[in-house]
């Protein structure tokens, strides 16, 4: 495995990804039961915005840069994404640390990372967290294989982020094999799966493929900076089981995004609905 995430982090993808991840959190914590997280890509935990690899890219400036520079204007809903970037001045958390932060006493984060570099800066970064120790584990190793010796969790409440590198051709197979499996293990949990819309018809279907096993309570969300060009342009999320009011919350938040995100002709948002309740 070579990628590294500190290229990309930040960038409009994340933002999407890290900003309904946040209201996913926030929306089990209203209920006091305590809930587990567990997320099988956990990256390197932080990413330095201003020295190294994200210099070189600059992704972020239309990422995460757009998106503070606007935040007086932000829809309420997205207070627990900017919440847990709090202190964060010229650094990017990664999603285990977002979600951390947002936790409470009671829950629980287990996550994965198979880089070995990545797996030690991910462990130093969350001992640098004290109120995180008590209740995360960071494991160097497959998140994919993890992830089915974790479902269902003791608690029986909680989400499960999975956002791959997309390095391998079959990615998109294991993506969904994965979530299936686990679904069939846990059909109460929380999935919030990530991938990237380079290929239209390689992700229409392996959306298909999600509908095609009986999962029920399935949205998409579609985010798309430009019509077309070099690099990453639209960005995708499929959500299991989005923990309410999530469906209403996006349909705040998907809009400002969109229009602060946008990069040129074609820009533009979708929130489907691929399976009932």
């Amino acid at each position: 495995m070579n990628y590294r995430h500190h290229y990309h982090a930040g960038n409009f993808a994340d933002v999407l990804k890290h900003a309904v991840l946040a209201l996913l959190v926030a929306n089990l914590t209203r209920k006091p039961k305590g809930f587990a997280v567990i997320d099988t890509h956990g990256g390197a935990g932080i990413y330095d915005l201003l020295q190294g690899p994200s210099q070189k890219t600059l992704e972020w400036r239309d990422g995460i840069g757009r998106v503070l520079a606007a935040r007086d204007g932000a829809p309420p809903a997205l207070l627990p994404y900017f919440q847990a970037m709090q202190g964060d001045k010229g650094r990017y958390p990664g999603s285990p640390l977002l979600a951390g932060r947002l936790m409470r006493a009671q829950d629980r984060l287990y996550v994965c990372e198979l880089h070995p570099e990545d797996a030690a800066l991910l462990k130093a970064a969350m001992a640098g967290e004290a109120a995180l120790l008590p209740r995360v584990q960071v494991v160097a190793g497959d998140g994919y294989r993890n992830l089915l010796r974790q479902v269902p969790p003791q608690e029986r409440r909680g989400l499960v982020l999975i956002d791959p590198p997309f390095e391998a051709a079959d990615e998109f197979e294991r993506l969904a094999q994965a979530v299936i499996a686990a679904h069939r293990a846990w059909a109460q949990g929380c999935y919030l799966l990530w991938y990237p819309v380079k290929d239209g018809a390689a992700a229409a279907a392996f959306e298909a493929e999600i509908q095609t096993h009986g999962i029920a309570d399935i949205l998409r969300v579609r985010l798309r900076v430009r019509g077309g060009g070099e690099g990453l342009c639209e960005t995708g999320l499929i959500i299991i089981n989005p923990v309410y009011p999530l469906e209403d919350q996006l349909r705040a938040v998907l809009p400002w995004l969109s229009s602060v995100l946008a990069q040129g002709e074609g820009a533009g948002f979708d929130l489907l609905r691929l399976a009932a309740e």
